[in-house]
């Protein structure tokens, strides 16, 4: 007789009209809105998905904390169908764990010191996912502070919800007990929860790549939205300058329906006041959208030297590109091959600081690392904001305070250290430093005016194109969107032979272009097809 597995192996049978390890929200939603299915067992089936597979099984642990109240908000939504109104109704949805629920869900950033620590309310965006319908299921692990406490954190690594495994290689771990191919970071659990099938969609912040590199890694759709046009309100920070939250989903139609609940104007917020967005994300979303875009690709052949986005991509990612460049081209896009120019780099004068690495567990310890500067400065600012204006249940009320924790709950908390707070928690506090205010001048400058604009102007181009998320940081620092999508399926890490995982392209655009972004990326998703489910986790 053959051996049971998944969610029957678990004795969780939960009969739903849909494969949830492959089904779009936009399916989900039409199922709910027909009658095929209500929120109660949508909820229910979801949670048999993440105790068979996040807790059981390959144990992939991205869910770090499950909302107590889920199925109590799904009985109440089971008599209501999606609609304009609520286009979200009886979906379930997971947010990453530095997003605020005011509600019996701990907000902690992945950090012990912060365990049991809760919101004084519901962050904006929350607010807007409730307010359109969703089931809030509960929290997604991430890098611990979202990657800015300690240099070279692996990706999906912290201290209270522990290591985060790629879906397409959850059995693969190195000697440090790390996974060979990484589930991308920090959004790292918000990432693999869709991917996997353990929940409608999600939602992730982003820095500069933590929405974009798991996207890549977990064959997702993700939109880096321009910052501003998403409320931070209510979201534990690294940097105001580029902090941004965004939707992962598995298509793009669901990154535009999630993208226009969350798209609104907060007064908590003023980056938002300046926030310009058409009424609906998904209309213009064509098959022919991309026929004559003018699509940027940062690769010269007459500029070898000048390549940093395709020069060093493995020969399979290079494949992938190549192939993507075709069905663009195919689609009737017009590709120009231009480099950026060199002041268009990241990491120009002054913009980092030299920070000692003492990660006991990094290949690089006793090297100096270089982290951007106005993240450190912005880091203990934003996050003693955070904690002085959010935070409930916690006597953590500043960076000083988790750092102090840490230290004295070293063999728990610092198992890679805390380098960056620790440099953090040296300067003012206030950005008030010349250093600071140069840095970001400088960022702004070279990303900016010298980079995207500049190289956008010239060309005439309505999008540029990036391999996975190596483009994140120029249009980061510009404050610009980006919007990836699958492209295909590479092998090999660390040097170290891998079954084959996800690679994503970006495109990436001026501010408020989100809409052209979506177009493109859909034009080529319905052209490409190229997403493909994890093995293994099939079932309900």
């Amino acid at each position: 007789m053959k051996k049971p597995t998944g969610l029957a192996a678990a004795g969780i049978a939960v009969p739903i009209p849909l494969k949830l390890d492959d089904a779009s929200m936009s399916d989900i939603a039409q199922a709910l809105a027909d009658g095929r299915v209500n929120a109660t067992a949508l909820t229910k089936a979801y949670l048999a998905r993440i105790e068979a597979y996040d807790r059981g099984g390959p144990a992939l642990n991205a869910v770090r904390a499950l909302n107590p109240d889920a199925l109590g908000i799904a009985s109440k939504l089971d008599g209501t169908k999606p609609s304009a109104r609520q286009p979200l109704a009886g979906i379930p949805i997971l947010v990453k764990d530095n997003i605020a629920t005011g509600d019996k869900q701990p907000t902690t950033a992945g950090s012990l010191a912060l365990e049991g620590a809760h919101a004084r309310d519901d962050a904006t965006i929350v607010k807007l996912l409730r307010d359109a319908g969703a089931v809030i299921l509960g929290k997604a692990n991430l890098t611990e502070f979202s990657n800015m406490l300690a240099v070279d954190m692996p990706a999906g690594y912290s201290s209270l919800g522990g290591q985060v495994k790629n879906p397409y290689a959850p059995m693969l771990i190195d000697d440090r007990g790390i996974p060979v191919v990484p589930p991308g970071g920090s959004s790292a659990g918000s990432a693999v929860a869709v991917a996997a099938g353990l929940c409608a969609a999600s939602i992730g912040t982003e820095t500069s790549g933590s929405l974009l590199y798991p996207a890549s890694q977990n064959g997702l759709v993700t939109v880096k939205p321009t910052v501003g046009l998403v409320s931070r309100a209510g979201i534990v920070p690294i940097a105001h300058s580029q902090d941004t939250a965004g939707p992962m989903t598995r298509t793009v139609r669901d990154a535009a329906m999630l993208l226009n609940v969350l798209a609104a104007k907060d007064v908590l917020d003023p980056a938002t006041e300046r926030q310009r967005r058409p009424v609906d994300y998904t209309a213009g979303l064509m098959r022919d959208a991309m026929k004559g875009a003018r699509i940027g690709v940062p690769s010269d052949p007459a500029d070898p030297l000048n390549n940093p986005y395709y020069g060093k991509l493995p020969p399979r990612s290079a494949e992938v590109l190549a192939d993507a460049i075709t069905v663009l081209e195919d689609l009737g896009a017009v590709i120009v091959r231009a480099s950026i120019p060199t002041p268009g780099w990241i990491g120009g004068p002054g913009t980092t600081m030299a920070v000692l690495n003492r990660n006991p567990l990094s290949r690089h310890k006793g090297t100096v690392a270089r982290p951007p500067v106005v993240f450190l400065y912005e880091l203990k600012r934003d996050l003693d904001l955070y904690l002085r204006d959010w935070a409930t249940d916690t006597e953590i009320r500043s960076i000083a305070d988790i750092i102090a924790f840490n230290a004295a709950h070293a063999e728990q908390a610092l198992r890679f250290g805390q380098d960056h707070f620790l440099a953090a928690n040296m300067t003012r506090g206030d950005l008030s430093e010349r250093e600071y205010k140069s840095a970001r001048a400088m960022d702004l400058l070279s990303a900016k005016t010298r980079g995207m604009d500049a190289y956008m102007n010239q060309h005439k181009l309505d999008a540029v194109l990036f391999p996975g998320s190596e483009g994140c940081g120029i249009a980061a620092k510009a404050g610009y969107p980006s919007v990836l999508v699958p492209a295909g399926f590479i092998s090999g890490a660390d040097d170290k032979d891998t079954p084959d995982y996800p690679l994503g392209i970006t495109f990436a655009g001026r501010a408020w272009s989100e809409h052209k972004l979506l177009r493109l990326a859909y034009a080529y998703e319905q052209a490409s097809n190229i997403r493909k489910p994890p093995p293994g986790l099939a079932g309900v």
